[in-house]
């Protein structure tokens, strides 16, 4: 199985046929996913929920809810989030699965007439492109290279070098299964995150323009 490559360095030689603009761009939709989609829905920012590739080196987690009741729990929160998303129409597409991850304007990236959207999620249906994205799986080894390809220090908080970028993640990297109330927890945090850093996350890294081939929408 392949993991989500996120390449800062990636060839813009072939311009997508389409795009998409949305503030943040969900990959996983399982509870994590549907549960930061739903709190940016209350907070009145717009996402699209898509799939993701499976990691294969992403490490073995040690579950812990073996018991009956925290089962239940992670049930009935899923059939709360995918009733929530149903009912406020949320954008969670299923069948559309995140193939590419990367920075617009970085050297040898895309870069075009996008605004001031920063992120650019690569699918078989087109481009999403986005303000902040939140990975609900992935391998930190692989988070850490990027970072260090950026140039980006990333000291012991992963998550907070991540979050200055508009990179957040959910459920990841934790050595055991993350319970229902620490999902709902995590998904609260990267949600006001979202809201308070609004669609600058990325300035600090912009760099000089580049000469490459225009996106188009």
């Amino acid at each position: 199985m392949d993991s989500l490559p996120l390449d800062p360095v990636r060839s813009a030689s072939t311009p997508p046929a389409s795009a998409e603009h949305t503030s943040t761009v969900v990959i996983g939709s399982g509870l994590s996913g549907l549960a930061v989609a739903s709190e940016l829905s209350r907070r009145g920012i717009s996402s699209i929920v898509v799939e993701s590739l499976e990691c294969s080196d992403s490490g073995a987690m040690r579950t812990v809810m073996t018991d009956s009741v925290s089962l239940s729990e992670r049930t009935e929160l899923m059939r709360l989030l995918r009733a929530y998303a149903a009912s406020h129409r949320l954008d969670v597409r299923q069948t559309t699965v995140a193939e590419h991850l990367s920075i617009i304007g970085h050297p040898k990236l895309i870069q075009g007439p996008v605004g001031r959207k920063k992120w650019a999620v690569q699918t078989a249906d087109g481009v999403l492109l986005a303000d902040h994205v939140v990975l609900t799986k992935y391998p930190q080894n692989e988070l850490r290279r990027f970072l260090r390809s950026m140039g980006i220090a990333i000291g012991r908080d992963l998550k907070a070098a991540l979050r200055a970028i508009g990179l957040h993640l959910v459920g990841v990297g934790e050595v055991l299964t993350p319970t229902t109330r620490e999902i709902v927890r995590q998904a609260k945090l990267v949600s006001d995150a979202i809201v308070a850093q609004g669609p600058a996350a990325l300035n600090r890294i912009v760099p000089p323009r580049a000469a490459i081939s225009p996106l188009r929408a």
